[in-house]
């Protein structure tokens, strides 16, 4: 019989399976593009990067990034907890 932590598992596995697809099949046609057009693509990079720049956004993403750093570590300790209590469990039973 499977457990809902059985299935949240499965259900987390699937989703990461899925993002990481859908970022390779981005990062394929990404790069197929570049190599199809590298003038055009630079002229995207460098008026993307103008438009962030000028915008402010790159600062706001900056801050988001060092956020996510920082709420990183505490994520990752307390995954690693529930993985350890959910290996006592499974030994106990």
């Amino acid at each position: 019989m499977r457990t809902q932590s059985d299935m949240n598992e499965d259900f987390s596995e699937r989703g990461i399976r899925y993002a990481k697809d859908q970022f390779d099949v981005v990062l394929k046609e990404t790069e197929q593009y570049v190599r199809e057009k590298p003038a055009q693509s630079l002229l995207y990079a460098l008026l993307a990067g103008l438009i962030l720049n000028r915008l402010g956004i790159g600062r706001i993403l900056g801050v988001v990034f060092r956020l996510v750093l920082f709420a990183l570590k505490p994520a990752i300790l307390i995954y690693g907890a529930t993985k350890l209590y959910q290996a006592v469990e499974e030994e106990n039973r």
